[in-house]
């Protein structure tokens, strides 16, 4: 068994070559597939034996799991990405398993970049169902327009659904007119990679957009909880000594590539049920809907009280006339750490003390953000994520002026 590098570039010609190549890999008929980026219009990108060390380590070792049909990068947030093996097994079970939540196969429309699992999932939802895709170019990034240009090249009579990040949602939203349109005729929207903000949802259902929240990571073939339910086959469990959101099911990734640490860590085998011990923190409510409260490393301990930041976000999110928030921790010689807040606001956005209000009366006073920055922009990394690192190096460079 091997690993092949496939070039994307958000064309459709590099996602045909991609999706090819995919269907060899989970039929058993070819390599294991590894999508990457290439320079956008040229399709250059390493050579197919060209691997990153991890993978190469573990291909020459031969270490890679049975049945490997894809590797995807994480998006690194901690460091170096890990290499996500995902078998065919754990695609198809997947693939199967959103259909069965959206009502039925379908065609797909594919806005996101192919070397993410969210996107790469796109593309083989409609392989294995058999079904059509649609590419919105991505060259230049993503467009509302090119959206709607795109849904035009979709056949009509089927079930339609596409995969967006909560910033994608917002263009389309704030865009309006015939890109609202189109995407308010799609079946389902899923939307995650990212946290989105209940006002943002409640803006796209208003719109008639049928949002589906998810919620999962390239270790579980990406999303595997939709609106806070696990999809079938799924178990979402809570580890009882820290809280954090355990994943468990045919969906769970053989490992990491080149990491066997790593993968011991996280990844657990339990009653023949495959589980992954993620880096969030959850709460499960008594029908077993999960709510998400935010990465374990994110959590500040500010004076001896834990503070969560998404939940500092959402209060600042509910005060009308914010449009992003970014919480953070940063060093304090008095408190250990401090609660700090990088808020994106409208014209009409109250003062700070408004700000710092809504979050008392959310989250009680050690939630309290004690510096608060204004900016125009979250800075983001991968599709969509805030970029923790730099909003709090921001954040520390106006703590010191």
């Amino acid at each position: 068994m091997t690993v092949r590098a496939v070039p994307v570039d958000g064309s459709a010609e590099s996602v045909d070559r991609l999706a090819a190549a995919l269907r060899a890999a989970v039929d058993g008929a070819g390599p294991a597939v590894l999508p990457v980026r290439a320079d956008p219009g040229t399709a250059r990108g390493p050579g197919p034996d060209a691997l990153p060390g991890p993978v190469a380590r573990a291909r020459e070792a031969g270490e890679l799991p049975d049945g490997l049909a894809a590797v995807v990068a994480t998006s690194g947030s901690t460091g170096e990405p890990k290499y996500v093996g995902l078998t065919a097994d754990a695609l198809r079970a997947s693939a199967a398993a959103t259909h069965a939540r959206l009502g039925g196969p379908g065609s797909w429309l594919l806005a996101l970049p192919a070397e993410h699992v969210a996107g790469l999932q796109v593309v083989l939802r409609a392989l294995l169902a058999d079904t059509a895709r649609v590419v919105q170019d991505l060259h230049d990034g993503f467009r509302p327009d090119g959206l709607d240009r795109a849904t035009g090249r979709m056949a009509h009579g089927t079930r339609r659904y596409t995969s967006l990040v909560p910033t994608q949602l917002s263009r389309v939203l704030d865009h309006g007119a015939a890109p609202l349109y189109a995407l308010a005729g799609y079946d389902a929207v899923l939307v995650g990679g990212a946290a989105l903000d209940p006002r943002l949802r409640e803006r796209a259902l208003a719109a008639g957009v049928r949002v589906v929240t998810t919620y999962g990571m390239s270790e579980t073939c990406g999303g595997c909880v939709y609106d806070g339910g696990p999809l079938d086959g799924v178990e979402v469990t809570l580890d009882p000594v820290d809280g954090r959101v355990v994943l468990g099911g045919p969906v769970v990734a053989g490992g990491y590539l080149g990491a066997p640490e790593a993968t011991a860590e996280a990844f657990v085998s339990d009653g023949g049920v495959r589980r992954f011990r993620t880096g969030d923190l959850g709460a499960l409510a008594p029908d077993g809907t999960l709510t998400v409260l935010g990465r374990v490393d994110d959590v500040v301990n500010t004076g001896g009280e834990k503070v969560a930041p998404a939940a500092v976000e959402r209060a600042l999110l509910s005060v009308d006339g914010v449009r992003a928030a970014c919480v953070v921790g940063l060093p304090d010689d008095e408190w250990g750490q401090i609660v700090a807040a990088l808020v994106v606001p409208s014209a009409d956005a109250p003062d700070d003390h408004a700000l710092c209000a809504a979050v008392r009366a959310a989250c009680g006073r050690a939630a309290v953000p004690r510096l608060v920055l204004r900016a125009d922009t979250v800075p983001e990394r991968g599709i969509g994520k805030p970029d923790r690192t730099a909003v709090a190096e921001l954040l520390a460079g106006a703590q010191r002026s």
